[in-house]
């Protein structure tokens, strides 16, 4: 049981005063595409200006706004909402997050430390990919002699911490350059089907259980047996079939699957001449 705190508050000065959180890779906003990642979370609190989101959350800012990332992090963990024991902490300008990263971070929490926060490739701590124990935190940021300009490094040494090194999440997106390398590579070859199934499930707000690799076989199996424009209105069935009977999405394209092998083996028959 975890909650979540997302940091959505700078200043974003290297993308020239943009809303760095409303900024889209892969078609969805920054912030949305963070929270999607806190989608196991029991409660997300973001730190910033309010703003349109795809998932609920609860609004707080530092006092006064503009303290930089330990305020923000500071008025996040003394948010009301957030009474579990554990905390993720992430900013919202990592477009590789996924739900996987924080349920990893747990797995990774020792019980003797305050924490566990992932390294770069380079080796350097990423204080906003973490899960904090919730307690030792906030003690740590109120033995802090200041919040508000301070460096966020001044916190870790409060802290017992577990590193996770080699971490491939934290590439991060404060300037347009890098933007667009992040636009490139959610596009490139291997990573463009899970990015894409990924954002239609955030628009359509489901989760399902899916065995892609039974879907698209279904699917290709139906374009090689019956004809190549079954395929889309074939894999539409298969989810109403779904959500209509309450069966598995991957049972559904078996069924599917197998009947699209009937239908090509009659015409084989047919073709040669001989009886089904």
């Amino acid at each position: 049981m975890f909650d979540a705190i997302v940091l959505a508050g700078g200043a974003a000065r290297r993308l020239g005063g943009a809303d760095k959180a409303a900024v889209t890779v892969g078609g969805r906003p920054l912030l949305d595409r963070v929270l999607d990642a806190c989608r196991d979370a029991r409660r997300t609190v973001v730190v910033g200006p309010p703003r349109p989101t795809r998932r609920p959350v609860r609004w707080v800012r530092e006092d006064p706004p503009g303290g930089g990332p330990l305020a923000a992090l500071a008025a996040g963990a003394g948010a009301a909402e957030v009474t579990a024991p554990l905390v993720a902490v992430l900013a919202t300008d990592l477009p590789f997050l996924t739900p996987a990263t924080p349920r990893a971070l747990l797995a990774a929490l020792p019980p003797d430390a305050d924490g566990v926060l992932e390294q770069d490739a380079d080796g350097r701590d990423q204080p906003l990919t973490a899960v904090y124990r919730t307690e030792p935190l906030r003690r740590a940021l109120a033995g802090l002699p200041a919040v508000h300009g301070a460096p966020l490094r001044t916190l870790l040494p409060a802290l017992t911490l577990h590193r996770r090194a080699g971490a491939t999440t934290t590439f991060d997106c404060d300037t347009w350059a890098e933007i667009a390398a992040a636009r490139v590579r959610i596009k490139e070859h291997g990573t463009v089907l899970d990015e894409w199934i990924a954002a239609v499930n955030a628009e359509l707000d489901i989760d399902p259980d899916l065995d892609r690799t039974v879907l698209l076989d279904a699917a290709r199996d139906v374009a090689h047996g019956v004809a190549r424009p079954a395929a889309p209105l074939t894999t539409f069935l298969i989810g109403y079939a779904a959500a209509q009977h309450g069966i598995g999405p991957a049972e559904a394209a078996r069924r599917v699957a197998a009947l699209a092998a009937r239908w090509a083996q009659e015409q084989e028959l047919q073709d040669e001449g001989r009886p089904a």
